[in-house]
């Protein structure tokens, strides 16, 4: 029986461990809002986080006391989702080149472990950890999404756009694909 095949969600052929700038999106499964909930006024618009979203943003906040050099740009913690920029340093060439099992095992697309301090392995830890303390502390409903969205950043242009939506997503929430209580909600992402 032949292997089921995965949509790509990783750019082909790039090295994610490469020093750069990531836009990442992480979101809850089924979109539910365990984060918190969207506070507006005339003057401001706040989030108000939840036990687990107050966790979730800690986490994120201790990614360069974990990974050494790797830095953070704008990020915000969404009702259901978080957006973070985060920066990559330059390091040496790691080696990753199949081993002798992964060959038998997918021969073509590789199953490899995750590159430490690669952005699937700093996605995979901040998930893993905020589970971890969910189950521990009578959250053990929470849930991740099963991927996380990424973009690379190319340039200072794309840089401070994606930086300024960013720091805005609080204010544009009603207008937000991921507000199952907005218009333009899109149910096809719901996973």
């Amino acid at each position: 029986m032949p292997y089921k095949k995965h949509k790509q969600y990783r750019l082909p052929g790039y090295d994610y461990s490469a020093p750069g700038d990531y836009f990442i999106t992480i979101c809850t499964k089924n979109r539910i809002p365990h984060f918190g909930k969207i506070t507006k006024t005339k003057e401001d618009a706040i989030i108000e986080l939840t036990a687990i979203g107050s966790y979730v943003n800690d986490c994120i906040l201790s990614i360069p006391d974990t990974y050494k050099e790797v830095t953070l740009g704008e990020t915000v913690v969404m009702p259901n989702h978080i957006h973070l920029i985060l920066h990559l340093p330059y390091k040496e060439a790691i080696n990753n080149k199949q081993s002798s099992l992964q060959q038998i095992i997918s021969p073509h697309k590789g199953l490899r472990p995750l590159v430490t301090g690669s952005v699937s392995s700093i996605v995979n830890h901040l998930k893993g950890n905020v589970k971890k303390w969910c189950n521990q502390n009578g959250f053990p409903f929470f849930e991740w999404q099963g991927r996380f969205h990424d973009h690379i950043i190319r340039d200072s242009r794309s840089y401070n756009r994606i930086s300024n939506y960013i720091a805005n997503n609080i204010w544009n929430w009603a207008n937000d694909e991921n507000n199952k209580e907005g218009d333009n909600f899109r149910k096809d992402i719901c996973t």
